[in-house]
């Protein structure tokens, strides 16, 4: 079995490293995942029976980004040749990879720790560690006591956040070695003597140059910054990101809609508990859908249809009230498929900016009146908007979301209109709910 793979730049540095914490930084597409996967699938190979595990903050987000580079360029002739296997996993055992030497990596998320955090591991690699609390990490160092192998190590790769991360201030501190990554790094986009290739011409050029404020600075440059002027300054992902849950029978249902076809067509479940909080825990975003496509396939998520009788068969409760942008054609097509009427939404922009702001707040209890549910993308997110480095999903558009400036001279009471279609969503939903009072909600006769 012949696999090749040329370690560059600050990838050279990580293999070469034993230190216990070693994070690559830097933009998208530098390899930084490839080069630790690579990593840890060399010390799989080298070290028999040794035990390693790969991990992200949900073990949805795992599959369906890691795992695709894993199986497609990491361990493609491993698996070819039957030297590594993939088990599925039981009800005692979480899913691995398991080596005919006797080495296992085991795949799992912070989200679901209990099997994998039972055992003990020689080596641990973190997808997008910027998405984990320092107690996720610290918990993982803790079960870094295999011994099979002649050192222990957690690996990560990330790019870059704001730099009073709780990550960044553990590089700065010497706890953990961050090691920068450029795209020179990726023989994908750089050749050996620095000439971008026609891959690095489309993507580079094409798609990580188009990007303006803080997503430049991260994304193509590399660096850990804040954005200026955040409308959300309240938002913490640490305290508004939870875990995806089924939410109980009992809570009412809203949905909001964007529409869109080249920016993204959003569609959002909420559902509010008994204190009134909001949970977003389903979404739709997605570019290039027709708005008749958007509310067959959310129809067939919370309503499939008997294969008997044809009829839709509601597994959860029907929405309470639909806000949706006031398009007049789109909210027609909408209501035609859906089958049931919408709620104009509320558009006053700075009322509801602040509506949201004010549930973002902790209130008495320490508790902030919305959530946002991980993986709530139906469908999972789509894969050129990620590729573009761009939101996927409604909490991905927090950290760009900045005020007007007015071209630096006065900060206006606007948002700037770029990659909001989300929040944008989420707003109709809180306005609707906090400044608008109860709709006149209606359902239409379809028979």
């Amino acid at each position: 079995m012949e696999h090749v793979y040329s370690a560059r730049g600050a990838a050279t540095r990580l293999w070469s490293s034993r230190a216990p914490e070693v994070v690559l930084s830097g933009p998208a597409g530098t390899g930084k995942s490839r080069a630790c996967l690579e990593k840890l699938n060399a010390a799989a190979l080298k070290y028999p029976g040794m035990r390693a595990l790969m991990v992200r903050k949900t073990q949805t987000s795992l599959g369906s980004t890691t795992l695709v580079t894993w199986r497609e360029k990491v361990a493609v002739e491993g698996l070819a040749a039957g030297v590594l296997k993939f088990y599925g996993g039981s009800s005692a055992e979480p899913p691995s990879y398991k080596y005919s030497n006797g080495s296992t990596i085991v795949l799992g998320g912070m989200d679901k720790s209990t099997k994998i955090m039972s055992s003990e591991y020689d080596m641990a690699f973190v997808e997008e560690c910027i998405e984990l609390t320092t107690e996720d990490w610290e918990a993982i160092t803790t079960r870094l006591r295999n011994g099979v192998m002649p050192y222990q190590q957690l690996l990560a790769a990330t790019n870059p956040a704001q730099p009073t991360h709780w990550l960044k201030l553990r590089a700065n501190s010497g706890q953990t070695v961050m090691y920068e990554m450029r795209h020179e790094d990726n023989p994908q986009y750089f050749t050996a003597d620095g000439v971008m290739t026609p891959a690095g011409v489309s993507y580079i050029e094409g798609k990580l140059d188009k990007l303006t404020g803080v997503r430049h600075k991260r994304l193509r440059q590399g660096l850990w910054v804040a954005a200026e002027g955040l409308v959300y300054e309240e938002f913490d992902p640490y305290v508004h990101v939870v875990p995806w849950f089924v939410p109980p029978m009992a809570w009412p249902r809203w949905w909001g809609i964007d529409f869109g076809y080249q920016h993204a067509l959003v569609l959002q479940c909420w559902a509010e508990d008994p204190e009134g909080r909001l949970y977003l825990y389903r979404e739709l975003f997605r570019r290039r859908m027709l708005v008749e496509d958007a509310a067959e396939r959310i129809l067939d998520e919370v309503a499939p249809k008997d294969p008997k009788s044809g009829e839709r068969v509601w597994r959860e409760p029907r929405p309470t009230a639909v806000f949706a942008d006031h398009d007049r054609e789109d909210r027609a097509t909408l209501e035609r498929h859906l089958g049931f009427g919408t709620e104009a939404a509320y558009k006053s922009v700075d009322d509801g900016l602040q509506a949201v702001m004010a549930r973002l707040r902790l209130r008495d209890d320490g508790k902030p009146g919305i959530y946002f549910m991980a993986d709530a993308v139906l469908d999972g997110r789509q894969p050129d908007i990620v590729e573009a480095g761009q939101p996927a999903s409604t909490i991905e558009e927090f950290p760009g979301y900045v005020w007007d400036t007015g071209g630096g001279k006065k900060i206006t009471e606007q948002p700037i209109k770029i990659f909001d279609d989300g929040l944008d969503t989420a707003r109709y939903v809180v306005a609707a709910r906090d400044l608008a009072g109860r709709p006149n909600f209606r359902w239409m006769d379809t028979a």
